[in-house]
């Protein structure tokens, strides 16, 4: 068998130089994550999928022919949580940027939005719902053109109209009131 010296390295033969040498690896070496956002996507991924798989093991799975209602379930939960693994893998593995610190400004200005077109759609209606949040959601930003902002508000507004009220014919009012 061979020395190990102090610095680790194996020594074969009493007169051996660095090109017969091994270096060891420490027993208390950890491996490195190269891909901090891969390594938190990956939990994501892994815990939805876990969760799909532990709330669907009641329901009927089926056959291909036959499907019952876990199958679906079952096999989108199976590819989401093989996502989260090959994630999980690739972050082992190839170098990525550090995971970034969470800023609060565009989270609440988006998080309003959503919230403020489910309180507003009745009221003021499709259209100047539409053009407000846009605005709104304009400021999740910290440097608003409000030009390019009523520009985009207008033709959003416009678009949602005409292709929720009038193309697909739903029942959402146009304009305030019903």
């Amino acid at each position: 068998m061979g020395i190990v010296d102090r610095c680790g390295v194996v020594v074969y033969a009493s007169g051996a130089d660095r090109c017969n040498a091994v270096r060891t690896r420490d027993v208390g070496e950890m491996v490195r994550v190269k891909s901090p956002q891969d390594l938190g996507a990956a939990f994501v991924f892994i815990t939805i999928g876990a969760a799909g798989l532990f709330f669907g093991q009641d329901l009927a799975f089926g056959s291909s022919a036959r499907m019952g209602p876990g199958y679906f379930p079952t096999i989108l939960s199976s590819l989401i949580l093989g996502v989260g693994l090959v994630l999980g893998a690739r972050s082992l593995a190839v170098d990525g940027p550090p995971i970034e610190p969470v800023h609060l400004r565009p989270l609440f200005a988006i998080l309003a939005a959503i919230l403020a077109f489910g309180a507003l759609i009745d009221w003021i209606g499709l259209a100047l719902t539409t053009a407000l949040l846009t605005i709104g959601a304009a400021y999740a930003r910290r440097q608003v053109d409000l030009k390019e902002t009523l520009l985009l508000a207008a033709g959003l507004a416009l678009f949602a109209v005409g292709v929720f009220v009038y193309g697909l014919s739903q029942p959402l009012p146009a304009w305030w009131g019903r």
